[in-house]
This record gives C-alpha cells, sequence and structure tokens, in this order.
C-alpha cells in the first residue's frame, strides 16, 4: 500500500512538472527504485516455490506429465492452507456471533415457562393429597419442584461465557498452528528435521539411512513429537489453568498436568515406535521399494517440498498420541456441560 501511495503521488506530481529532473526531485523515492524492488518482489513469487532448505542426497525426478505437479506443490499447499484456515476462521466467526447472544431464547422460554406452570400444578395437587408427616420426604419434594426457567438460564449464561472464551482462544490458536504450517513448508522445516535424523544415527548410534532407514525414521518421529509438544504447550496450559480453571472444570495440579504429559509422551514412545516401525517394514517389503519411493508415490504433491518425502512418519505418528491418564472429574463436568449445550 506505501509503494502504491508513492507512485500515485509522482504519478499525479508529474503532469505539473515540466522537465524530468524536476519530477525526479519531488518524487521522495526514484521510480526506477520502485521498478526494481517491484520487480525483485515478483522474482521471489516467481513459481515453482522451493523451500528455504532443501534435503541432501538424491532428489526426485519428475516425469514430464508430472512436472506441473512439482511446479505447483509449495504454492498450491501453502495456498490450500491459507484457504482452509479462511474457510475455519468464517466458521468461528459466525460461531462467535452466537456465543455473543445474551438474551435466554424467547421460543424456550415460554416452552419451559408452560412446563413450569403445570408442574407447580401438579405439585400443589400432590401437595395436598399427600400427608406431610416425613419432614425429609417433603423437603425433597420441594426441591424437586423447582422452577426450571431460572436454572436454565443461569446455565444458558455460563455456557455461553465458556462458549465465547473457548472460540477467542481457538481462533488465535488457530492462527498461529497455520502460521507455523506455512513457515515450516517455506523454511523447509521437515527436510532439515530428517537430516538432522540422519546426522544423529551415525553419530551416536552408528546408523546409515540406506541400511537402517526405519530407525532413523524412529529419531525423526521422536524430534518431531517433541518439538510438537513444546511449541503447543504454552497453549494447552493457558487453555486448561486459565480458560477451563475460571470455568470450573479444571482440578488438575500444574505438577499433575506436565507428570500427565511426560506419560502421554512415554506411551507414544513405548507403543507407537515397535508399531511403526513394523508398518514401515511391511510397507518396504509388500512394495519392494524405499519408504522414501513409496512416500513420493502416494503423496506426490509434496514430494518437491521434501524431494526425499519423509513427512509420512509425521502423519502416521499422530495417531499414536494417546491420552488414557487422569480421568477425573472435570471429566464428567465437561460431558455434563456438552449435554447442558
Amino acid at each position: 500500500l506505501l509503494l502504491l501511495l508513492i507512485v500515485l503521488y509522482c504519478i499525479v506530481l508529474y503532469p505539473y512538472l515540466n522537465n524530468k529532473q524536476q519530477f525526479m526531485s519531488a518524487c521522495p523515492i526514484d521510480p526506477a527504485n520502485i521498478i526494481k524492488a517491484l520487480l525483485n518482489m515478483n522474482a521471489k513469487f516467481e513459481l515453482p516455490w522451493t523451500p528455504y532448505y532443501s534435503q541432501t542426497g538424491e532428489t526426485i525426478q519428475f516425469a514430464p506429465t508430472e512436472e506441473i505437479i512439482g511446479y505447483w506443490a509449495l504454492a498450491a499447499t501453502i495456498a490450500f492452507t491459507v484457504f482452509v484456515y479462511s474457510l475455519e476462521g468464517n466458521l468461528d466467526a459466525r460461531q462467535k456471533q452466537a456465543y455473543q447472544k445474551t438474551h435466554f431464547p424467547k421460543e424456550l422460554e415460554r416452552t419451559v415457562s408452560t412446563i413450569d406452570q403445570e408442574r407447580a400444578i401438579e405439585a400443589s395437587k400432590k401437595k395436598d393429597e399427600n400427608k406431610k408427616d416425613d419432614k425429609g420426604e417433603a423437603e425433597a419434594e420441594d426441591d424437586s419442584t423447582k422452577p426450571l426457567l431460572p436454572q436454565l438460564k443461569a446455565k444458558f449464561e455460563k455456557s455461553q461465557a465458556y462458549g465465547l472464551d473457548k472460540i477467542n482462544f481457538g481462533m488465535i490458536s488457530g492462527t498461529y498452528d497455520t502460521l507455523e504450517s506455512v513457515l515450516f513448508l517455506l523454511l523447509g522445516f521437515l527436510p532439515y528435521v530428517w537430516d538432522l535424523s540422519v546426522k544423529l544415527g551415525q553419530q551416536y548410534f552408528q546408523l546409515t539411512e540406506a541400511d537402517n532407514e526405519i530407525m532413523i525414521s524412529l529419531i525423526f518421529l521422536g524430534i518431531t513429537t517433541l518439538f510438537g509438544t513444546i511449541t503447543s504447550l504454552p497453549f494447552e496450559l493457558y487453555s486448561t489453568f486459565q480458560i477451563e480453571k475460571k470455568h470450573g472444570f479444571n482440578k488438575q495440579t500444574l505438577g499433575l498436568f506436565f507428570s500427565d504429559k511426560l506419560k502421554s509422551l512415554l506411551l507414544t514412545f513405548v507403543i507407537g515406535s515397535p508399531f511403526l516401525a513394523l508398518l514401515l517394514q511391511i510397507i518396504k517389503v509388500s512394495l519392494h521399494a524405499t519408504l522414501s519411493t513409496f512416500y513420493s508415490y502416494s503423496y506426490s504433491p509434496y514430494s518437491h517440498i521434501q524431494p526425499d518425502g519423509r513427512t509420512i512418519f509425521l502423519h502416521l505418528h499422530l495417531g499414536f498420541h494417546l491420552r488414557i491418564f487422569n480421568i477425573h472429574d472435570d471429566h464428567r463436568a465437561r460431558l455434563h456441560h456438552a449435554i447442558v449445550q
């Protein structure tokens, strides 16, 4: 926008100036520099886009009919990511408008008022017919005949406040996730992590990429899992100890939260790693191909982004995130809240 304003400023002044020298002196920036900057910017966005970091070693060669895939892969992936984010953001914005409503629905209010009146009449008849000898039983009967409308209105206000806080937090965390995904694609984060996994495997375990591809994949899985856990930790802490605690749904302590997180990671590595290793071995044996070849044909739109194609392990390990510890009352509270909504 600033460049556009400067260009318009110079163009508007041009008719009122007699020669080029006066035009150049009137314009705060040399138009030649403006054009050069625009051309440089355009050059950076020329297709095909390539990540900042590319994997070392062999790269995949596209067949003539597949060249268009490599030409559009990174740009199309980022465009699709942004499109999904925009679509979800639009839905979240509409949902936020629903949570911002503070008036109890009129139709529901009329219906519940009618039910309260019928219950009051029925309770009055029972009160006249039944004996009042048992005081405790009478008190229980009084509790059961309390009007429903005030209770529902109170729950409605709490539900709206909780939903509004959750949707606001979800929109912020969703924006961060999208920015992180786009940044990782542009920087070539996953190819870098794969090369780092190969380096660590060779340095500490004497593993080679050609002979120990599955073990290298498990190292890759461990690094990406730990990194994802660290980047998501601030959001989880805020959600658990601010939003959930504010609305009475959290009874966890900070120590219990971190112990639960460690148990989840341990379970991921202990159970997920052998299963993943077995799955990858089956893929290699059944297809008589390397994992990189399998990935390049199965996930070809991403093969230009990561020439040796190792992100399959990142997709697969998501299925191993299990959370089966510490089932407290707050989980039942959340279920109750969902039923009330």
